[in-house]
């Protein structure tokens, strides 16, 4: 199953059966691998997850002057999946896990093209060089948290950067210093370059942390958190479809409810109280 978001983000989901494999896989592999994470990756980890990145976030950048916060262009068509066997490789030693591992990296859908040139490169490489997983599979979570451990490592032990966190290709370093994270930034680029990858040229910037900061669909002000627009836009058509698939009888009020606590809990960690009230003062759940 493939399809395609506004942002041109092709988002793949395996069928079910190879879903199943991939899961069993995860469960064997992520013990390897989790021992080597560095304590401030947030992404695909058992106890970790966007809240808990959030608030570490919130935390850092009510006691730090500067920002570096950066993502990742075009993260997941962008891996090179040579790259990533070779990572891979490191810590796994067992042929029949290989073999299994190459398989579903071979045998990934076909990714939105990605035209970069690296040092030494010419125009064959992007033909001869295959890159990209699919968003929408486990094992590519997965994959894509591996292919950025040693980033995070070199960004924590080489660079000396305290106060770092990333999620997924979202990453940010905290500093009082502002000279300090202008260089740790030419610095990290050189780094992606190895990895073959690039930060978005435009997403990508350093600046005062009293200006505020958008993550993971928070804005992160000094005296408070606000839901960005966007998230917020996104939120109220979901609750207009949960509305009206509700009334149709297309879905229980078992269902119709944990979508809505489930939301309200993200709703939560930000400071939305009188959004809350609101939003669900507007709407109203019931049946034809």
């Amino acid at each position: 199953m493939k399809f395609t978001t506004p942002n041109a983000v092709l988002i793949s989901a395996a069928p079910y059966r190879d879903r199943v494999v991939h899961h069993a896989l995860c469960n064997v592999i992520q013990y390897v691998f989790e021992r080597t994470f560095i304590a401030d990756s947030y992404a695909n980890r058992l106890g970790y997850g966007t809240h808990r990145a959030l608030r570490r976030f919130t935390h850092w950048a009510r006691t730090s002057r500067y920002v570096l916060q950066c993502d990742i262009q075009k993260y997941f068509p962008s891996i090179d999946l040579e790259i990533l066997k070779a990572l891979i490789r490191r810590k796994i030693k067992c042929p029949d896990t290989l073999w299994l591992i190459d398989t579903i990296i071979d045998h990934s859908n076909e990714q939105i093209p990605v035209h970069e040139l690296f040092p030494g490169d010419d125009l064959l490489t992007m033909l001869e060089r295959r890159r990209g997983l699919p968003i929408g599979n486990l094992t590519s979570q997965f994959f894509a948290n591996v292919y950025l451990n040693g980033f995070d490592h070199f960004i924590k032990e080489q660079l000396k950067v305290k106060k770092y966190l990333r999620y997924v290709d979202d990453f940010a370093l905290f500093s009082d210093d502002y000279g300090f994270l202008a260089e740790a930034r030419l610095a990290l680029e050189d780094y992606l370059a190895t990895l073959r990858l690039k930060i978005h040229p435009v997403k990508s910037q350093l600046f005062e942390t009293r200006h505020g900061s958008n993550f993971l669909g928070f804005r992160v002000m000094p005296d408070r958190i606000r839901v960005r627009k966007e998230n917020l836009r996104r939120g109220r058509r979901r609750l207009q479809q949960l509305q009206a698939d509700y009334t149709s009888g297309d879905m229980s009020f078992k269902q119709l409810d944990q979508s809505i606590q489930s939301w309200i809990a993200h709703l939560n960690h930000g400071d939305t109280w009188q959004l809350r009230k609101k939003i669900f003062g507007d709407i109203v759940f019931s049946r034809r």
